[in-house]
């Protein structure tokens, strides 16, 4: 018979594997030999602390002293869902910005000062959120925080520069969207199934909204979205506490706080009823075909059955759809899912890259039965328990490095509504799903009455008649 090996064994010399690999060594002994789900083995907590400044800024400290290094990270909330109608990707363009000088520091100096002390710098933009972080020796905290807060309350927005940096961005547009196959995709699929809600738009913008952008336009974004009652702070690393807390409290709480409520007019998106179908024509190599369904938002009750619904659907090559469509069948050249779970409502998505010698019928057809399947029948105990697993990867690998841990923090504060235990209570909400609640979601939010069908055929090349 197949022995287990013991905890202490498995994690003999901790300090030198690490707690996320000696954490994935317990979950594969615990379950070695059968299929016991990975709940059996809880990965650690992370230990934090939570503070808010006079001015409304709330910081977040996790002490993580197994390496002298420290991550900080300013999460503001606002993302492109905040841009106005014909002002598209704002958000991230200030994001740009953001780098372009202060009253203390130079244009692109930030990023060399950090670079200088063998750190890392960077950002990005979502729907729901701007993030700037700095991984820099611990001993460089107090510079890495003065940074952050000098561009919070003294930005610098010239003209030139804006101009200037407005191309870089209709460049990144041009690379990363236009000049891809099948890099539109994504827009197509979120204007077309949004009505109302700014999640229809892209997160980089229209080449013809980035046009129409004013320098002055940019400034009022700054006064009203970048303040420290819009602004998490999340340090994770090896520093202690009480002496973080002092530092945050000397270089933020002197930004004064504004006198005027951050706007949250969002509108929401009417329920969708009925079918709906769109055929187009694009540059592309060969057909894809899109089913999409409206879901709920990220940390919703229904929100996480339908994140192992993903998984089982799409997660890895033995997903339902990859297999079923490209193994088994060769209707597509590539398929999967994707679960857009955020702030607000937003969607599922399957896809499938049509293979020569087939039809965009049979794909359609065929994503269909995946998401009916997943409605008319339970999943088995063996995928349940591949899901939790997954899951299980997921959260542990997610975690391995202080930009990680500060990152799963000041996400939870910021998108579950301050609520920054759900970092860590996420793990046992997902190992209590079962498989009837998966089946549930799905009959909830995937019924034939509200699905959405896209079908994308290349476009005839010159000469070529249809």
């Amino acid at each position: 018979m197949e022995r287990t090996a013991a905890p202490d064994r498995v994690c003999h010399g901790r300090a030198r594997r690490g707690a996320a690999v000696c954490t994935l060594l317990l979950l594969a002994a615990s379950t070695a030999g059968g299929a016991r789900a990975g709940s059996e083995v809880r990965p650690p907590r992370l230990e934090y602390s939570v503070s808010t400044l006079p001015n409304g800024l709330r910081f977040i400290v996790h002490e993580d002293h197994s390496t002298p290094i420290v991550n900080v990270q300013v999460w503001y909330h606002v993302g492109s869902k905040n841009d106005r109608p014909g002002r598209t990707g704002f958000a991230h363009l200030f994001e740009h910005m953001m780098f372009k000088g202060s009253k203390n520091v130079e244009p692109e100096q930030h990023a060399s000062l950090v670079a200088g002390v063998g750190g890392q710098a960077n950002a990005y933009t979502t729907e729901d959120v701007t993030v700037f972080w700095e991984t820099v020796p611990s001993q460089y905290l107090p510079m890495a925080l003065w940074l952050e807060a000098d561009r919070m309350a003294t930005l610098r927005i010239e003209r030139g520069v804006f101009e200037r940096e407005r191309e870089v961005v209709k460049e990144e547009r041009r690379m990363r969207v236009e000049n891809q196959p099948y890099g539109r995709l994504p827009e197509i699929v979120n204007g077309y199934a949004f009505s109302v809600h700014p999640y229809r738009h892209p997160t980089i913008g229209s080449m013809a909204d980035l046009e129409a952008a004013s320098v002055e336009e940019v400034r009022e974004f700054y006064r009203t979205f970048y303040v420290p009652d819009n602004a998490t702070l999340a340090i994770a690393g090896d520093v202690d506490s009480r002496a973080a807390e002092e530092l945050v409290t000397k270089y933020f709480a002197r930004i004064p706080r504004p006198g005027r409520a951050v706007p949250r007019d969002i509108p929401a998106e009417p329920p969708h009823t009925s079918p709906r179908r769109l055929t187009l024509e694009e540059s592309w190599p060969l057909p894809v075909v899109v089913v999409a369904h409206h879901v709920t938002f990220d940390g919703h009750p229904d929100s996480y059955p339908l994140h192992m619904a993903s998984k089982i659907l799409s997660d890895g090559q033995n997903s339902r759809i990859y297999r079923k469509l490209v193994y088994e069948t060769g209707i597509a050249l590539s398929a999967a899912g994707i679960s857009n779970l955020s702030e607000h409502p937003n969607l599922f998505y399957a896809f499938a890259v049509v293979q020569p010698g087939h039809t965009t019928d049979e794909a359609e057809q065929a994503l269909v039965k995946e998401l009916d399947r997943l409605r008319t029948e339970p999943v088995s105990a063996r995928e349940l328990t591949g899901a939790k697993n997954q899951l299980t990867r997921d959260y542990v690998l997610g975690r391995e490095t202080v930009q990680q841990k500060a990152s799963v923090l000041a996400q939870a504060s910021v998108l579950h509504q301050g609520d920054v235990g759900s970092a860590d209570a996420e793990f046992d909400v997902f190992q209590r799903t079962t498989a009837a609640d998966i089946q549930r979601v799905a009959q909830t939010y995937f019924a034939p009455g509200s699905r959405i069908v896209i079908t994308v055929t290349p476009k005839p090349a010159k000469g070529d008649v249809k």
